[in-house]
């Protein structure tokens, strides 16, 4: 995996770590105080598997 990839990677992962933490978890999971957290997580996520895609789709490239 190149640096560019694991730098974003790492970075995905710490978003996802910090926003786990500030959730007020006694509220619950979909209360409106949460609700930026959840936003966030779910950008992380999804960052992290278009992350994995365009790592795959450089490795088909290189073969090629």
């Amino acid at each position: 995996m190149q640096l560019f990839y694991k730098i974003f990677l790492a970075l995905f992962i710490v978003f996802i770590c910090v926003n786990l933490y500030v959730i007020e978890w006694n509220l619950g999971f979909l209360a409106e105080e949460n609700s930026t957290f959840i936003l966030s997580m779910s950008a992380a996520i999804v960052g992290i598997i278009v992350v994995f895609i365009m790592h795959t789709l450089s490795r088909l490239a290189v073969k090629k």
